[in-house]
């Protein structure tokens, strides 16, 4: 069953290998950044796989959240994509 997963991070310092969280996260399946360091994601994957998945391309002292969302509402900024996200969202996976 597909999974609506919400992904953020703080990549600290030494390290922060922004490219390769980045590249992994949107590995897992069909993605949307809403934000600089959070990502929406359609996987087939659970919220602990994904979690473990990006994990494995952080450092020990990066912070990583992932929430399995049954539903959201976002703000009406300047020209959402919504149709964009709702594609995502209710997609087949």
């Amino acid at each position: 069953m597909a999974s609506n997963l919400f992904i953020a991070y703080d990549l600290m310092q030494p390290g922060q290998n922004y490219d390769a969280v980045r590249d992994k996260i949107r590995s897992l399946g069909k993605w949307y950044q809403f934000q600089y360091s959070l990502f929406y994601v359609h996987t087939d994957l659970s919220a602990a796989e994904a979690y473990a998945a990006v994990a494995a391309v952080t450092d020990g002292n990066d912070r990583l959240a992932v929430i399995d969302a049954k539903g959201g509402i976002v703000s009406d900024w300047d020209r959402p994509p919504i149709a964009e996200i709702n594609a995502i969202w209710f997609s087949p996976q």
